[in-house]
């Protein structure tokens, strides 16, 4: 059961929380498809501070969106222009307008990930960045698994599956160390899934992380 459910899904509530916090009756899919296109500009505007991952909270009037990123700096910029800019950037793509009868507050958070070796999508797109480089795979696994392990991981397991090494016919290859339980929704295991285009077609890269309970 535990390798078809996605592991977060699985632990919402006892350990993780929503994405996005908020809640609409006759609007539900204009606000939800306004989430993705929010995330999806922000992770590629920002690519470079390592963006993990965007929550966003709603309410009557305002806009929260937090962004936990590796390298924080580089999003706020000298003397906060940097936040500015993204503020303005934000507000034109959500038609946010700050006078009249609709207008709502935006407020940007940038929080910093203190340890990104345990944060299993930056790992992932990070093995998805040297793969695209043809470097080799073995290397890549081996050299993840060390960093992971040595951030203070109980476990980790990294998965590729496509045409590996450029081979002709695709497999999946797997690589673990320490215990990752995917069943046991008390511990906290970050997952995520990126792919990786190579000249030879697309090779998945699947990472699981057992990370340590926050102190």
């Amino acid at each position: 059961m535990g390798q078809k459910v996605n592991p977060k899904l699985l632990r919402l509530g006892p350990v993780y929380n929503w994405s996005s916090r908020w809640f609409e009756d006759k609007n539900y899919k204009k606000t939800l498809l306004e989430d993705y296109k929010v995330r999806t500009a922000l992770t590629e505007k920002l690519r470079a501070a390592g963006v993990s991952s965007v929550e966003i909270e709603r309410s009557i009037n305002s806009i929260k969106i937090i962004i936990y990123v590796s390298k924080p700096g580089m999003v706020i910029g000298r003397a906060g222009s940097g936040l500015e800019e993204l503020k303005n950037y934000l507000q034109k793509l959500l038609g946010v307008k700050n006078d009249g009868k609709n207008a709502r507050k935006l407020d940007i958070r940038v929080e910093q990930i203190k340890e990104p070796n345990l944060d299993a999508y930056l790992v992932a797109k990070n093995i998805s960045d040297m793969l695209i480089k043809r470097m080799p795979h073995r290397r890549i696994m081996n050299q993840t698994i060390e960093r992971v392990m040595g951030a203070g991981a109980k476990g980790v397991r990294i998965v590729l599956s496509g045409r590996i090494g450029g081979a002709e016919i695709g497999r999946r290859e797997k690589l673990q160390r320490g215990k990752v339980p995917l069943s046991t929704i008390r511990e906290r295991i970050s997952f995520a899934s990126v792919p990786a285009l190579t000249k030879k077609g697309y090779i998945g890269v699947k990472v699981w992380i057992n990370t340590p309970e926050k102190t």
